[in-house]
């Protein structure tokens, strides 16, 4: 339940439609060759738009909400928006041309995806600034689950949430329950923030009603395990609610298409523009610095667990335990040649050859060797989920700090987490963000790259 807090909030919405629905009129009007004014064309564009908006959440934006999403959801708007627009030609087959309506549609959502960003910006420096368009919040449960959020709230007041209280239940007793709900009706709070695993099933089932009769925002905090395992959905079976653990974004046929296009394309660029000439010079550099091959071919686990030969440029002396150890830092098998190749993240090239053949995707959970996913699924609860989709040359986890070596479980934990995100919440612009996050990364230096 959304909570009223009065601090005209709920303005913002309707102002945005509004000014929409402005923009796409206007700019209709402006354009000779489109009949706004005819058989109720500026009618139809409206709700169009706004029909698209509704099934997309266009306009459900909250403080929380990630710029990348936001670019996500008007790429999708604009396509269907412009569809809509172009189907209309067929009814006005003389006064429309292709290249007026893409005009059109392309100025409409630039300037609506314009002025959504200032208004997105704006309330961010407002709150910082003047301290208003927030919301009182209280954190519910003990100190090692609710820190995080509470450093959260402390360090980021552009969200808009100013912290009041945490009551924290190493200190309190039996009496905390009555002492917190007297409390957040006394100081009007807005938002309760309960960890799931420091309140008995009573206690939660109190603070849910509470919230519901006094209109109060609950939220829950859930512990790591629940974490990973957040994206469930009710489906029905007529009208029996079944509980769907997780909803894979690439398990949709036409998603599928678009990233394999994308990677065709990617890869494609790759190997024509850098390996047709860096293949051949580092195959004579490296062959001058050590014994052996060019390619370094290893197994690994790719989709569905299934194995299939990983490229890599040759960075390590030939030795036994290649398959079995991973790389540490300042690793004698690695050569004076491997130690730049690795560093400039060259060595990972060859793999867009993997991905031509369809085994490897450029964005995607990093492979690892055969031996290390038998020991790491054993060890880290849903370490598996990661081969669900196809594995990636780079990573959201890599672009978090959490590539290369694995020196603790906390290494491992963390990237897992990272890569069920990706691939529960995939997009083509969250794979464009982590690339042109890697291409960063690696021109600035990473200190796990060794």
């Amino acid at each position: 339940m959304k909570a009223k807090t009065g601090r005209y909030s709920g303005y913002i919405r309707p102002f945005s439609r509004i000014l929409d629905l402005i923009i796409i009129n206007f700019l209709a009007a402006y354009f000779s060759g489109i009949p706004v004014f005819q058989d109720f064309y500026a009618l139809f564009i409206s709700c169009a738009w706004f029909i698209i908006a509704a099934n997309l959440g266009f306009y459900e934006v909250y403080r929380y909400t990630k710029v990348i999403a936001i670019l996500n959801c008007t790429l999708k708007q604009a396509v269907a928006f412009t569809t809509c627009c172009l189907a209309l030609a067929y009814f006005y087959p003389e006064r429309f041309s292709l290249s007026t309506i893409l005009l059109f549609t392309t100025e409409s959502v630039v300037l609506v995806l314009g002025f959504k960003l200032f208004i997105y910006f704006f309330l961010r420096k407002y709150r910082i600034i003047f301290g208003g368009n927030f919301r009182t919040v209280v954190l519910v449960g003990k100190e090692k689950s609710t820190n995080p959020l509470q450093h959260f709230f402390e360090e980021n007041p552009d969200y808009g949430y100013k912290l009041i209280k945490v009551f924290d239940l190493e200190s309190h007793k039996s009496e905390f329950l009555n002492e917190s709900l007297s409390f957040i009706l006394d100081n009007k709070i807005d938002e309760i923030y309960c960890s799931v695993t420091d309140l008995s099933s009573k206690q939660l089932e109190d603070f849910i009603f509470f919230a519901d009769n006094n209109l109060k925002t609950l939220k829950f905090i859930p512990n790591q395990k629940q974490l990973l395992s957040l994206n469930s959905v009710f489906e029905y079976y007529d009208y029996i609610p079944v509980i769907s653990q997780r909803t894979i974004s690439l398990d949709e046929s036409l998603h599928k298409i678009i990233k394999r296009v994308f990677d065709i394309f990617f890869s494609t660029i790759i190997i024509l523009g850098i390996l047709s000439w860096l293949t051949p010079v580092l195959a004579i550099i490296i062959k001058l610095d050590s014994k052996g091959s060019l390619f370094f071919v290893q197994k690994r686990n790719g989709l569905n667990n299934k194995e299939f030969n990983c490229f890599k440029f040759r960075s390590m002396e030939i030795n036994e335990l290649a398959d079995i150890e991973q790389v540490s830092k300042n690793d004698s098998r690695i050569t004076r040649v491997g130690k730049f190749i690795r560093k400039t993240s060259m060595d990972e090239l060859p793999q867009f050859f993997n991905v031509l053949l369809g085994d490897m995707s450029v964005v995607g959970p990093r492979p690892h060797m055969v031996s290390h996913t038998n020991m790491y699924a054993e060890r880290i609860d849903k370490f598996m989920v990661r081969h669900f989709i196809k594995p990636g040359i780079t990573g959201l986890a890599q672009t978090k700090g959490f590539r290369g070596e694995v020196e603790t479980d906390n290494d491992i934990i963390n990237r897992v987490r990272y890569d069920i995100f990706y691939i529960e919440k995939w997009s083509l612009l969250l794979d464009f963000k982590i690339i042109f996050s890697t291409i960063y990364n690696t021109v600035k230096g990473d200190k796990k790259a060794y």
